[in-house]
């Protein structure tokens, strides 16, 4: 017979899955109306049929080799967005802890500036801004560190790193050429433009091999939770744990603002929207990578389709950022003036 905190517990974790699921089909639809919209509509029917059978030629040529790659990055990406702002969030207990605040996406794109003005181009984007946001999380985390590495802390070395690299960033693009800053600019902006199906396959390929280790460190990171104490009474080894979690936490990121440029408060927002919606008692893995994959998908979709100019997915995510930090900002103060 079941006790009235299994039956809670049980309610719980129903609402969460049928929330989640209802979240995920969400995001499958938006992607799907999101393959029909541009200069040549496709309905939602001839869609399905181009990703399942023959609707024909020039219909399979539009949706599934020209904008399925875009769309398919948008699903994976804010997938990988939402589950690194929850390893994150998790990890410090605040709800400011994502790797664009912490400052890992800016470190991602003083490696790029740095790039783009040595080489003189594009062709080192990639390795360079992956190899500056580890750097910049290695930096981060070894600043923190003070027997352990604490939530607070982390967030305050992260925010300082943050600033300090907006100020290099911003040197550089004034000792740049002008097309060089330009160029700079635009990766900056994040988007997915121009992004085909070799972006797609490396972007899903590596996104996919990163999901292998957070199966195993997901329930360790629910007991970390706990606090370090109780998490090491149940077995776990804290500190390689949580290293181990922040470095599949800034891949996850890293990958993204790589192929992307830094597409910023995907990973503030989706967990706490999940948390929200779900109403679970913490933030949430799963809930977290289905609410990053619909708010990315329906964003890239609104930039490309609904100004008189497509623009960069990056500027419309920092406008829902905006807004969401507004929000928890009158939400915080109502709280201390009760």
């Amino acid at each position: 017979m079941l006790r009235a905190g299994d039956r809670a517990s049980t309610r719980t974790l129903l609402r969460v899955a049928v929330v989640t699921a209802i979240v995920a089909a969400a995001a499958i639809l938006a992607a799907v109306v999101a393959l029909g919209l541009g200069e040549m509509r496709v309905s939602a029917v001839d869609v399905v049929r181009a990703l399942i059978s023959d609707a024909g030629a020039a219909v399979e040529t539009v949706v599934v080799q020209w904008r399925l790659p875009r769309v398919l990055l948008g699903l994976v990406f804010g997938l990988a967005l939402g589950l690194s702002g929850a390893i994150f969030q998790s990890l410090t207990r605040n709800p400011l802890g994502s790797p664009d605040v912490i400052g890992f996406d800016s470190g991602a794109y003083t490696g790029a500036v740095l790039s783009i003005i040595a080489v003189g181009g594009t062709a080192l984007v990639i390795p360079s801004a992956l190899a500056g946001g580890i750097a910049t999380a290695l930096a981060v985390y070894l600043l923190a560190y003070r027997r352990g590495v604490h939530g607070f802390r982390l967030i305050v070395v992260g925010i300082a790193i943050t600033a300090l690299l907006g100020s290099v960033n911003t040197y550089l693009l004034l000792k740049a050429e002008l097309w060089q800053a330009q160029m700079a600019a635009i990766w900056g902006a994040g988007s997915l433009n121009g992004l085909d199906w070799s972006d797609a396959r490396n972007g899903v390929a590596v996104v996919g091999v990163l999901l292998v280790p957070l199966l195993w460190l997901g329930r360790r990171l629910r007991m970390l939770e706990l606090g370090d104490d109780a998490a090491a009474a149940l077995g776990v080894r804290v500190e390689p744990v949580r290293l181990a979690l922040v470095v599949v936490g800034v891949a996850l990121s890293a990958v993204v603002t790589a192929l992307a440029g830094p597409i910023t408060f995907v990973a503030l927002v989706a967990p706490q929207l999940a948390r929200r919606i779900t109403r679970a008692p913490g933030v949430q893995l799963v809930p977290s990578a289905a609410t990053g994959a619909l708010l990315l998908v329906t964003c890239d979709a609104f930039a490309l389709n609904v100004p008189p100019q497509a623009l960069p997915v990056g500027l419309i995510t920092v406008v829902l950022g905006g807004a969401y930090l507004v929000w928890l900002l009158i939400v915080q103060s109502r709280k201390e003036m009760r």
